[in-house]
């Protein structure tokens, strides 16, 4: 008998913890003949999250339960489900069911069809502002433009994976994982399932500004050195920039068209636009060395506190 399982990350959702629970668990029973099991990952919670839970966990021994020792952030959340799952094919779903779980006997079925990837694409993404939705499409113009792999636009985490491509996925030893885009990467056959994303069913979104420009950071960098090469480029551009400024510092000495302290323009202009092409490129190269040094201490992504009904 297949097994499907369910990697939901959990991060302070106690007022949808047990909405999230029924629903989904009502859709797989609806799954026969299908075997299944639910990981919740409570990435750190400090509401009742982690209670709730435990509740569930002794109710239905199908439910296991991770929880970190502190918050370690989503992408953290989802490999340690994803390390800790025995199904055929393995969902990852959020807890805020904004992907409704209803759609996934849709996407079980396109499995079965041979799909070992499928990504949900958004089709209109209700309850989210303006500003979200420009900033998520400006995410994925800039890194699909950076980045040396062509990851799905209006595209998340939300998807059904077959477990040959989670054992990939596990055997990869980076730390700041961008797993949307490592899905991308590692190849397979890839379908989109294009559905209608709803309205977070209760608390606020666990991905303010600051979290999306990290998440942002982690991708373009995990998945591009063009940066760098953008850097050079810069390096080029001034120096013809320099070359200019000198053949009008010269033209204005020779026929008097300078109307200011003579050098005045030239060294104010040359100033200014080295230390900012400097300063700009030491950033770029600072996130990639501070990445290697990251990954040289070989800290792990997450510490586990507690694990219930996980062998």
């Amino acid at each position: 008998m297949k097994k499907i399982s369910i990697v939901i990350p959990m991060y302070n959702e106690e007022e949808v913890a047990k909405t999230t629970y029924t629903r989904i668990q009502k859709v797989l029973q609806e799954l026969e003949p299908y075997d299944h099991e639910i990981l919740f990952v409570d990435d750190g919670s400090q509401d009742k999250t982690l209670e709730i839970l435990q509740e569930i966990a002794k109710e239905n021994k199908k439910v296991k339960v991770i929880a970190f020792a502190k918050n370690f952030g989503h992408q953290a959340a989802v490999t340690a489900g994803l390390k800790n799952v025995t199904g055929d094919a393995i969902v990852i779903i959020d807890a805020d069911l904004q992907d409704p779980p209803e759609v996934l006997p849709e996407m079980v079925s396109l499995w079965e069809q041979g799909n070992e990837v499928i990504y949900g694409k958004r089709k209109s993404r209700k309850g989210e502002s303006i500003f979200k939705i420009l900033t998520a499409k400006m995410f994925y113009n800039t890194l699909n433009a950076l980045s040396d792999v062509e990851i799905p636009k209006d595209t998340g985490d939300f998807r059904l994976v077959d477990k040959k491509v989670v054992d990939v996925i596990n055997s990869l030893p980076e730390h700041n994982k961008f797993l949307r885009g490592l899905f991308s990467w590692v190849g397979f056959k890839q379908k989109a399932y294009t559905y209608e994303r709803q309205e977070r069913l209760a608390g606020k979104t666990k991905y303010p500004l600051k979290k999306m420009c990290k998440l942002a950071s982690d991708g373009i960098i995990s998945f591009s050195t063009r940066p760098l090469k953008i850097v050079g480029g810069l390096g080029i551009l001034t120096i013809m920039l320099s070359i200019a400024i000198l053949i009008y510092s010269l033209v204005s000495y020779l026929f008097n068209l300078n109307h200011l302290e003579p050098g005045w323009t030239s060294i104010m202009v040359a100033i200014t636009l080295f230390s900012g092409v400097q300063l700009l490129s030491i950033w770029i190269i600072s996130e990639y060395i501070a990445r290697i040094y990251d990954e040289s201490r070989n800290r792990p992504e997450y510490i586990v506190n507690k694990k219930i009904n996980i062998e």
